[in-house]
């Protein structure tokens, strides 16, 4: 028997009281009153509620590991990064390294790999394979659907996978951008039940007003909390917590789903609500193996130092304490392991490739500071030049994508919104293909960085002048093998060189690995150049007026 004490809160009964929680075999088999000590507030362990731990750069072991400090005690995440990169192999190898995980890690089945039609990944997910895993029992959801237009259209495979998931009682989650009206009512009507991607209050109440719950995303790049947060007091049943996408550096710096608890809580929102959000809704949604401190419950629970910071001083999962910060050298011991899983072709490229010659008015991508989102621009040179590289006055770059999966020419086009002043940065994670994107003032210095991350099958890397550095990715091209201390560690120091380089963007690879993610509006890169998201189509394809 263990018993553990402190100021129990009981989201249930909306009440704190002091007491102690006694565990059995995992289990809480009662839960006592009585005076204590012990100054600690017990209350349910977070859940991220979507979340792909490829984006960490980690493998599950290791994000588990980082995150747990934070109070997180499960995830649900969508390994369409990896399954993108390596099919269904990928995410068997994303199941098996989570159960060496602290942490509880559920996984839904990707459902657009790849993402659209538009892109060449490096595998695909069939119908006949998300079938095959409905029916595992190992996965608690369908994961996004971001094929909008296959969805609206009634596209044959896109429905099978929908029925699929319904046959097998799955919930199904949403990627729809910027989707209202009758399409949105379409959309939901398949069975589609939340969604992450509101950057509006009007959009997500519609959204909600069509049977949709809301996921209130706070990433490394994508930060939403601040324009949904009315909901929290509107809607707070029918709203959960997701980061999406986070960096080992910022969930280290600045938390994971406990940052936008204490956020809300400062915020002036009801504790209760607050915290229901954070663990009741989406384990009721998911379906979850999660305790919610109850009697009967598994003993999954977490004990903060107060209910401001909440700061984390235990996490018990299973009733096994899994971590205290009281422990010495809490960072990452796991040995290091050679994992051979990955799929990277393409050859360096010559300094000719990269060549852009410019005659009159261009196309460009235009970055909207903390979102996803951008806007197409109009861009005219002074003068027509066989070769532009870079105006850096106007904040105008060199944006260049390459896929990795088979030897072919560069596509290459011009950005704006780095605010880069010399210097180059890359990165073969690149949404949702995780094919090769780079940035930078001058072709020699994007040479650089392209050929860096060839040379290693997969990074991050960042060349000014002379010195090009690398944060190797070897599992997929996406992952590192490292630890969470030490993945951040390298990755700071690269984010830094980018600063010095004249970005002051929170998080520039980040950022840049969603500008060839044609399914967020409105213009994005991919095979075969530009693309727009209204058009649904390549800019070279569409029919001027």
């Amino acid at each position: 028997m263990v018993s553990v004490e402190g100021k129990i809160v009981d989201i249930h009964q909306r009440e704190i009281f002091e007491g102690s929680v006694e565990v059995e075999n995992g289990v809480i088999v009662d839960i006592k009153r009585h005076a204590t000590s012990m100054k600690g507030y017990i209350i349910p362990g977070f859940i991220d509620s979507h979340m792909h731990i490829e984006s960490s750069m980690l493998t599950p072991q290791h994000f588990g590991q980082l995150v747990i400090q934070q109070g997180t005690v499960a995830v649900v995440t969508d390994p369409h990064e990896i399954a993108n990169v390596m099919g269904v192999e990928g995410i068997e190898f994303m199941r098996e390294n989570s159960k060496k995980s602290p942490i509880k890690t559920f996984f839904s089945i990707p459902s657009c790999v790849p993402a659209t039609p538009f892109d060449v990944s490096g595998s695909s997910i069939s119908p006949e394979e998300t079938e095959k895993m409905a029916a595992s029992g190992h996965f608690v959801a369908l994961s996004e659907v971001m094929n909008v237009p296959g969805v609206l259209a009634r596209d044959e495979d896109m429905m099978a996978k929908l029925d699929a998931a319904k046959r097998h009682h799955l919930p199904i989650d949403g990627h729809a951008p910027a989707l209202r009206g009758e399409e949105l009512a379409s959309y939901a009507g398949c069975g589609i039940s939340v969604d992450h991607e509101c950057v509006t209050l009007e959009e997500a109440e519609e959204k909600i007003g069509v049977g949709m719950k809301i996921l209130i995303r706070e990433g490394s790049a994508a930060q939403n909390y601040e324009a949904l947060k009315p909901l929290i007091k509107r809607n707070p049943d029918n709203v959960m917590f997701c980061t999406d996408d986070s960096h080992p550096d910022d969930i280290m710096a600045l938390g994971h789903i406990n940052k936008i608890v204490k956020r809300a809580v400062a915020d002036g929102f009801d504790l209760f609500d607050v915290l229901r959000i954070a663990s009741v809704n989406p384990l009721i949604h998911y379906k979850q193996d999660v305790g919610l401190l109850r009697v009967g419950d598994k003993a999954d629970f977490i004990i903060v130092d107060n209910l401001k910071t909440f700061d984390t001083e235990k996490v018990y999962i299973n009733g096994v304490k899994q971590y205290d910060a009281d422990w010495k050298d809490v960072a990452d011991k796991i040995p290091s392991e050679q994992i051979m899983l990955n799929n990277f072709v393409h050859d360096k490229v010559e300094l000719s490739a990269l060549k852009k010659a410019v005659f009159g008015t261009e196309k460009i991508i235009s970055l909207i500071q903390n979102e996803l989102l951008t806007v197409a621009y109009d861009y005219t040179p002074e003068e027509s030049m066989d070769n532009l590289e870079s105006n850096k006055k106007n904040d105008v770059v060199k944006i260049v994508y390459i896929n990795r999966y088979q030897n072919g020419a560069p596509q290459v086009a011009f950005c704006k919104g780095f605010n880069l002043k010399h210097g180059a940065f890359g990165s073969s994670v690149a949404h949702d293909s995780h094919n090769i994107i780079a940035v930078g003032c001058s072709d020699r210095e994007l040479q650089a960085v392209v050929n860096a991350i060839i040379e290693h099958k997969g990074g991050l890397a960042v060349c000014d002048v002379d010195k090009t550095d690398v944060l190797p990715l070897p599992i997929g091209g996406i992952m590192s093998d490292q630890s969470g201390e030490s993945v951040a560690s390298s990755y700071k120091y690269l984010c830094n060189r980018v600063q010095e380089m004249g970005c002051r963007m929170h998080a520039p690879f980040m950022t840049l690995s969603f500008l060839s993610l044609v399914v967020i509006p409105e213009i994005k890169i991919g095979e075969k150049g530009l693309f727009s998201y209204p058009d649904f189509n390549w800019c070279s394809l569409i029919k001027q007026e």
